[in-house]
Protein backbone atom coordinates (compact mmCIF):
# COMPACT_ATOMS: atom_id res chain seq x y z
CA UNK A 1 0.00 0.00 0.00
CA UNK A 2 1.44 3.58 -0.58
CA UNK A 3 0.13 6.21 1.44
CA UNK A 4 0.29 8.49 -1.08
CA UNK A 5 -2.67 6.74 -2.82
CA UNK A 6 -5.00 7.96 0.67
CA UNK A 7 -4.26 11.31 0.65
CA UNK A 8 -4.38 14.72 -0.92
CA UNK A 9 -2.28 17.70 0.37
CA UNK A 10 -0.71 20.75 -0.53
CA UNK A 11 -2.90 20.75 -3.93
CA UNK A 12 -4.35 24.43 -5.31
CA UNK A 13 -7.03 25.49 -7.66
CA UNK A 14 -7.45 21.78 -8.53
CA UNK A 15 -10.43 18.77 -9.12
CA UNK A 16 -9.00 15.76 -7.47
CA UNK A 17 -10.23 12.82 -5.39
CA UNK A 18 -11.11 9.23 -5.75
CA UNK A 19 -12.89 7.04 -8.24
CA UNK A 20 -15.30 4.04 -6.71
CA UNK A 21 -12.85 0.92 -5.94
CA UNK A 22 -10.06 3.15 -5.47
CA UNK A 23 -9.97 3.56 -1.58
CA UNK A 24 -12.08 0.47 -0.69
CA UNK A 25 -12.52 1.10 3.21
CA UNK A 26 -9.01 2.37 4.29
CA UNK A 27 -8.77 5.59 6.03
CA UNK A 28 -8.19 8.67 4.22
CA UNK A 29 -6.45 12.26 4.96
CA UNK A 30 -6.79 15.50 2.93
CA UNK A 31 -4.62 18.53 3.84
CA UNK A 32 -3.56 21.75 2.69
CA UNK A 33 -5.82 22.41 0.04
CA UNK A 34 -7.11 25.48 -1.15
CA UNK A 35 -10.04 26.71 -3.81
CA UNK A 36 -10.04 22.77 -4.83
CA UNK A 37 -12.66 21.25 -5.28
CA UNK A 38 -12.34 17.32 -4.16
CA UNK A 39 -14.44 14.06 -4.75
CA UNK A 40 -14.15 10.75 -2.82
CA UNK A 41 -16.98 8.23 -4.30
CA UNK A 42 -15.67 5.64 -2.31
CA UNK A 43 -16.38 3.75 1.63
CA UNK A 44 -13.66 4.79 3.74
CA UNK A 45 -12.74 4.02 7.41
CA UNK A 46 -12.05 7.53 8.62
CA UNK A 47 -11.25 10.69 6.96
CA UNK A 48 -9.40 13.74 7.88
CA UNK A 49 -9.22 17.00 6.65
CA UNK A 50 -7.34 19.74 8.03
CA UNK A 51 -5.83 23.64 7.17
CA UNK A 52 -8.48 23.54 3.95
CA UNK A 53 -9.98 27.09 2.48
CA UNK A 54 -12.32 27.65 -0.08
CA UNK A 55 -13.00 24.28 -0.68
CA UNK A 56 -16.17 21.78 -2.13
CA UNK A 57 -15.78 18.29 -1.07
CA UNK A 58 -18.45 15.34 -1.44
CA UNK A 59 -17.57 12.35 1.07
CA UNK A 60 -18.89 8.86 0.09
CA UNK A 61 -19.52 6.85 3.45
CA UNK A 62 -16.93 6.88 6.21
CA UNK A 63 -17.51 3.71 8.60
CA UNK A 64 -15.73 5.53 11.33
CA UNK A 65 -15.41 9.61 11.51
CA UNK A 66 -14.59 12.45 9.96
CA UNK A 67 -12.93 15.21 11.67
CA UNK A 68 -12.48 18.83 9.81
CA UNK A 69 -9.51 20.61 11.71
CA UNK A 70 -8.49 24.09 11.38
CA UNK A 71 -10.42 24.75 8.12
CA UNK A 72 -12.41 28.07 6.59
CA UNK A 73 -15.02 28.20 4.21
CA UNK A 74 -15.85 24.50 3.26
CA UNK A 75 -18.91 23.54 1.57
CA UNK A 76 -19.57 19.56 2.05
CA UNK A 77 -21.60 16.53 1.44
CA UNK A 78 -20.65 13.77 4.34
CA UNK A 79 -22.24 10.58 4.89
CA UNK A 80 -20.46 8.74 8.25
CA UNK A 81 -20.44 7.56 11.67
CA UNK A 82 -19.26 10.45 13.76
CA UNK A 83 -18.95 14.59 12.20
CA UNK A 84 -16.69 16.28 14.07
CA UNK A 85 -15.02 19.83 13.50
CA UNK A 86 -12.30 21.79 15.34
CA UNK A 87 -11.51 25.49 14.92
CA UNK A 88 -13.78 25.82 12.02
CA UNK A 89 -15.20 28.89 10.27
CA UNK A 90 -17.64 29.24 7.93
CA UNK A 91 -18.68 25.71 6.89
CA UNK A 92 -22.39 24.78 5.11
CA UNK A 93 -22.46 20.97 5.28
CA UNK A 94 -25.09 18.55 4.09
CA UNK A 95 -24.42 15.65 6.20
CA UNK A 96 -25.92 12.25 7.13
CA UNK A 97 -24.48 11.11 10.54
CA UNK A 98 -25.43 8.24 12.70
CA UNK A 99 -24.51 9.72 15.82
CA UNK A 100 -24.91 13.15 17.46
CA UNK A 101 -22.45 15.72 15.29
CA UNK A 102 -19.86 17.67 17.19
CA UNK A 103 -18.44 20.99 16.54
CA UNK A 104 -15.78 22.56 18.53
CA UNK A 105 -14.26 26.30 18.76
CA UNK A 106 -16.49 26.54 15.53
CA UNK A 107 -18.42 29.51 14.21
CA UNK A 108 -20.88 29.96 11.17
CA UNK A 109 -21.48 26.21 10.58
CA UNK A 110 -24.67 25.65 8.59
CA UNK A 111 -25.96 22.32 8.05
CA UNK A 112 -28.62 20.36 5.63
CA UNK A 113 -29.51 16.73 4.88
CA UNK A 114 -27.52 14.60 2.64
CA UNK A 115 -29.16 14.54 -0.38
CA UNK A 116 -26.87 12.91 -3.10
CA UNK A 117 -27.11 9.86 -5.37
CA UNK A 118 -24.19 7.96 -7.62
CA UNK A 119 -24.84 4.43 -8.66
CA UNK A 120 -22.13 2.29 -5.77
CA UNK A 121 -23.67 4.74 -3.42
CA UNK A 122 -25.99 2.48 -1.31
CA UNK A 123 -23.08 -0.12 -1.38
CA UNK A 124 -21.26 2.24 0.08
CA UNK A 125 -23.43 2.85 2.56
CA UNK A 126 -23.84 -0.74 3.47
CA UNK A 127 -20.14 -1.58 3.60
CA UNK A 128 -19.77 1.25 5.95
CA UNK A 129 -21.72 -0.50 7.77
CA UNK A 130 -24.38 3.26 7.75
CA UNK A 131 -28.28 3.30 7.61
CA UNK A 132 -29.77 5.55 5.09
CA UNK A 133 -32.40 6.02 8.10
CA UNK A 134 -30.73 6.59 10.84
CA UNK A 135 -29.43 10.58 10.39
CA UNK A 136 -28.77 12.75 13.40
CA UNK A 137 -27.86 15.36 10.94
CA UNK A 138 -29.85 18.83 12.91
CA UNK A 139 -28.74 17.43 16.35
CA UNK A 140 -25.72 19.11 16.82
CA UNK A 141 -23.78 19.23 20.12
CA UNK A 142 -21.60 22.30 20.59
CA UNK A 143 -18.90 21.03 22.84
CA UNK A 144 -17.95 25.33 23.14
CA UNK A 145 -20.82 27.66 23.14
CA UNK A 146 -20.48 30.97 23.99
CA UNK A 147 -23.16 32.91 25.95
CA UNK A 148 -25.28 35.24 23.62
CA UNK A 149 -23.97 33.51 20.68
CA UNK A 150 -25.01 30.62 18.27
CA UNK A 151 -21.95 29.04 16.27
CA UNK A 152 -24.48 26.55 13.98
CA UNK A 153 -28.02 26.90 12.41
CA UNK A 154 -29.55 25.29 9.80
CA UNK A 155 -29.62 25.68 5.80
CA UNK A 156 -32.41 27.01 4.13
CA UNK A 157 -34.86 24.14 3.66
CA UNK A 158 -35.26 24.67 -0.21
CA UNK A 159 -31.10 24.81 -0.14
CA UNK A 160 -30.18 23.12 -3.35
CA UNK A 161 -26.48 20.66 -3.54
CA UNK A 162 -25.39 21.93 -6.51
CA UNK A 163 -25.47 25.87 -5.20
CA UNK A 164 -22.72 24.71 -3.21
CA UNK A 165 -21.09 21.94 -4.24
CA UNK A 166 -20.99 21.45 -7.96
CA UNK A 167 -21.25 18.28 -10.48
CA UNK A 168 -17.47 17.75 -11.53
CA UNK A 169 -15.61 18.88 -14.02
CA UNK A 170 -16.57 16.95 -17.24
CA UNK A 171 -12.92 17.16 -18.16
CA UNK A 172 -12.08 15.51 -15.19
CA UNK A 173 -11.52 11.78 -14.23
CA UNK A 174 -15.09 11.81 -12.70
CA UNK A 175 -16.94 12.28 -15.40
CA UNK A 176 -18.28 8.96 -15.66
CA UNK A 177 -19.47 8.62 -12.22
CA UNK A 178 -23.47 9.27 -13.18
CA UNK A 179 -24.61 11.79 -10.28
CA UNK A 180 -27.63 13.68 -9.06
CA UNK A 181 -28.58 15.75 -6.42
CA UNK A 182 -32.04 15.74 -6.65
CA UNK A 183 -34.09 15.30 -3.28
CA UNK A 184 -35.90 12.16 -4.69
CA UNK A 185 -33.13 10.41 -6.02
CA UNK A 186 -31.41 10.91 -2.96
CA UNK A 187 -29.78 7.81 -1.35
CA UNK A 188 -31.25 9.18 2.26
CA UNK A 189 -34.39 9.97 2.79
CA UNK A 190 -34.46 14.03 3.03
CA UNK A 191 -35.66 15.30 6.12
CA UNK A 192 -36.54 18.29 8.25
CA UNK A 193 -34.44 17.62 11.36
CA UNK A 194 -35.03 20.05 14.21
CA UNK A 195 -37.24 22.25 11.95
CA UNK A 196 -40.72 23.25 12.73
CA UNK A 197 -43.34 20.62 10.93
CA UNK A 198 -45.91 21.96 8.80
CA UNK A 199 -48.69 20.27 10.19
CA UNK A 200 -50.07 19.09 13.63
CA UNK A 201 -50.27 15.23 12.83
CA UNK A 202 -48.01 13.21 15.50
CA UNK A 203 -45.37 9.94 14.27
CA UNK A 204 -46.29 7.26 12.66
CA UNK A 205 -44.36 4.09 12.97
CA UNK A 206 -44.03 1.81 10.62
CA UNK A 207 -42.51 -2.10 11.26
CA UNK A 208 -40.94 -3.67 8.28
CA UNK A 209 -40.30 -7.10 8.60
CA UNK A 210 -38.81 -10.11 6.18
CA UNK A 211 -37.10 -9.42 2.71
CA UNK A 212 -36.65 -6.33 0.92
CA UNK A 213 -37.26 -3.70 3.90
CA UNK A 214 -34.92 -1.67 3.02
CA UNK A 215 -37.04 -1.39 -0.70
CA UNK A 216 -40.19 -0.93 0.88
CA UNK A 217 -39.60 1.79 3.05
CA UNK A 218 -38.26 4.01 0.75
CA UNK A 219 -41.57 2.96 -1.64
CA UNK A 220 -43.57 4.04 1.64
CA UNK A 221 -41.52 7.42 1.50
CA UNK A 222 -41.42 8.03 -2.28
CA UNK A 223 -45.30 7.42 -1.95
Amino acid sequence: VDPKDFMLTGLKNETVGRLPGKLDGQQFVIQDCENCNIYVFDHSATITIDDCVNCRIMLGPVKGSVFFRDCKDIKCVVACQQFRTRDCKKMDVFLCCATQPIIESSTGMKFGCFQYYYPELAFHFKDAGLSIFNNNWSNIHDFTPVSGETNWSLLPEDAVVLEYVPLPDPESEFKSVRISTEANRSIVPLTKGGRRTESEESCLFVFFAGDYTTANARKLIDE
